[in-house]
């Protein structure tokens, strides 16, 4: 994606089922957890570089004693300065006494993140401050050990407001009304409501304060109170969770919006956002990481027994095609595939659009995240140009020679790097015509390849979003080079809709194919329509969540893709720019054939798959007309 775009976030999770000396013994390292939590977080690093945080939690330790730790940071490298704090430590140990860091008990009691369970954050900041405040994990205290809640996820939920109310009826006084927070304590009520009714159970059969402690922990119902906390969400969410005395949860939601991910073996369970990353962290085969499933919660007790269980009914699968896209990194198999038939299946709208001159045309790509789709847009012009010899050789009617061969077998793609990323500029410059001209220059690219007035150039990048980086960079430096005509080939549809499951795209005027529709309707004399839809959005406004229709739909219903495409290609279109300009968006049916199993695509067709996807976007189009730059959720 050539537009920075944050979003979702990552998590991290480890639970080591063998006493702490097995590590020692066989990795050689007393330090076994915290080492492999550090590669999870650094090989999800693209999920998150605005904050990270981790939490620890020591089993079995005594009263008196520190039992979780957490540190979190939002430097600017905050997965460094995190480990870095820890091993500083380490190291003055290290020097004081090495013999100290071959004792797992020593360091258990004595140092921080030494325990057996481990949990890791990195935060993308879609929404709020990227303050210390902001960041997971974040921690519900209490002095009984099963009453403490430490939490970590990648979420968003679109009802924050319903969510608080609630918690205010259940007479409690929260201090903020973030999702995170609204989290926290809907799962703290029903934590503490698990364990006052095993307290009450215990009591009256005549077990003391202190035995019940030990009794809750081994009858604490996770799924239960999962189940009760989620009846009202509506978002998008892979949270994990650790209890003070040892048990652990990674829970998903009912439509598989977010990622999830776990394996276990007889050393470990481990749970993340990403499949590869287990893959490498642990060399586990594929076939043993599976899919935590929509609607359902990975729970590992204190004791170690572990299990995939049912907290809320699952719905239809409408896991994000983002990831799938975009965010999550190509080392997957099914991913790197995917994303490959994404650009091949771009071929036909290409080829048409230089009519097949293969001789005249260059073809490259844009950022270095659209590689491996330009890989499949290359393999089938390939595929086309051998067809073009099969046919070509068969025209010749068995007169074959050398000299018609060699004219033949010179048909191929001209496949060449030509824009690349010279610098990420950083400036505190606010006048736009400045601003702009820095902008400008982001990206560089290689003279002399493109033949001035000849040849087309076909560029392909994942994701046309708000169009500012083609419009103020990459058409202005293509055009240096003076192609016939500059095609931008995205491998995603057009974005028509709001995200509000965790994706930083929460404003219908940010997008350009929204904005390029409201031209399309004000051009053609059919301005009525968008005051139609304003007047449906605001009748529905105050109506509860499950009633709300996505009315905005209406508004691109007159035009076509290609027409939307069209009008976006001349938006982009500045003075001087003497090049012919042509937009080419994937269809969502050839997104569907490449992304068979991850259907999540309200954001090119408005279908959501909450009641709350329908709400965010009728207020994101009412704030629209009445001018409110603000986020509808």
């Amino acid at each position: 994606m050539s537009e920075l775009i944050k979003h979702e976030c990552g998590i991290a999770f480890i639970r080591l089922l063998k006493p702490l000396e097995y590590y020692l013994a066989k990795y050689g390292t007393s330090l076994y957890g915290l080492n492999k939590l550090h590669l999870l977080m650094q090989k999800q690093h693209n999920r998150g570089q605005d904050g990270a945080g981790i939490a620890g939690i020591k089993l079995n330790m005594k009263p008196g004693q520190s039992y979780i730790n957490r540190i979190r940071s939002n430097s600017e490298t905050p997965i460094k300065d995190i480990f870095n704090q820890i091993y500083d430590k380490i190291a003055e140990i290290n020097s004081a006494n090495p013999k100290r860091l071959n004792d797992v008990q020593w360091l258990k009691h004595n140092m921080e993140f030494t325990g057996e369970l481990f949990l890791g954050h990195l935060r993308y900041g879609t929404y709020g401050k990227n303050e210390m405040g902001n960041l997971h994990p974040v921690i519900r205290s209490n002095n009984w050990k099963t009453r403490n809640l430490v939490l970590a996820g990648n979420f968003n939920m679109t009802n924050v407001d319903e969510l608080f109310n609630r918690l205010v009826s259940y007479g409690q006084y929260p201090v903020e009304t973030s999702d995170t927070i609204t989290i926290l304590e809907k799962i703290g009520h029903f934590l503490d409501d698990e364990n006052e009714r095993l307290y009450k159970k215990l009591k009256k059969k005549g077990y003391s304060k202190i035995d019940s402690t030990e009794k809750i922990a081994a009858e604490i119902d996770i799924p239960k109170i999962l189940e009760n906390s989620a009846v009202n969400w509506d978002g998008g969410y892979a949270i994990a969770g650790m209890l003070g005395h040892g048990d652990a949860f990674v829970m998903r939601d009912p439509s598989g919006i977010r990622p999830a991910f776990y394996y276990q073996d007889e050393e470990v369970v481990v749970a993340t956002s990403e499949r590869p990353v287990i893959q490498t962290v642990f060399e586990a085969p594929m076939d043993k990481i599976r899919e935590l499933k929509p609607g359902h919660v990975v729970i590992v007790k204190n004791n170690g027994v572990s299990g995939e269980f049912r907290f809320k009914k699952p719905t239809e699968k409408k896991s994000c095609s983002f990831e799938r896209i975009y965010f999550s990194r190509g080392t997957d198999r099914d991913i790197y595939l995917e994303r490959k038939m994404l650009g091949k299946l771009l071929a036909s709208q290409i080829l048409k659009a230089i009519d097949f001159d293969l001789e005249n045309t260059v073809f490259s790509y844009i950022p270095n995240t659209a590689a491996v789709a330009f890989r499949g847009l290359a393999e089938e012009l390939d595929q086309f140009c051998n067809s073009l010899k099969k046919d070509k050789i068969l025209q010749l009617n068995g007169k074959i020679n050398r000299k018609s061969l060699d004219e033949i077998f010179k048909l191929k793609p001209r496949i060449e790097k030509i824009a690349v990323k010279d610098v990420k500029l950083r400036t505190f410059i606010t006048q736009d015509t400045q601003r702009d001209d820095l902008v400008g220059h982001v990206y560089d690219v290689t003279y002399g390849i493109v033949r001035k007035g000849i040849d087309n150039l076909v560029v392909l990048d994942d994701s046309i979003v708000r169009g500012t980086t083609l419009k103020q960079s990459i058409i202005r430096i293509l055009n240096r080079l003076g192609p016939k005509k500059i095609i931008i080939a995205s491998s995603a549809p057009q974005i028509r809709y709001p995200d509000c499951y965790g994706i930083d795209m929460a404003k219908l005027n940010d997008f350009i194919a929204f904005r390029a529709t409201i031209e399309l309707l004000k051009d053609t004399g059919q301005h009525h329509i968008i005051n139609s839809v304003y007047n449906k959005c605001k009748a529905q406004e105050n109506n509860p969540k499950e009633e709300i229709i996505n009315y905005v739909k209406e508004i691109y219903r007159p035009f076509s893709a290609n027409a939307i495409s069209d009008k976006i290609a001349q938006m982009l279109t500045t003075p001087g720019i003497q090049s012919g300009i042509k937009i080419i968006y994937q269809t969502i049916e050839d997104l569907h054939e490449a992304i068979p199993n991850h259907l999540g695509d309200w954001y090119f067709t408005g279908d959501y798959p909450t009641p709350g996807g329908n709400k965010v976007v009728n207020k994101s189009f009412i704030n629209y007309i009445e001018g409110k730059n603000e986020r509808a959720y």
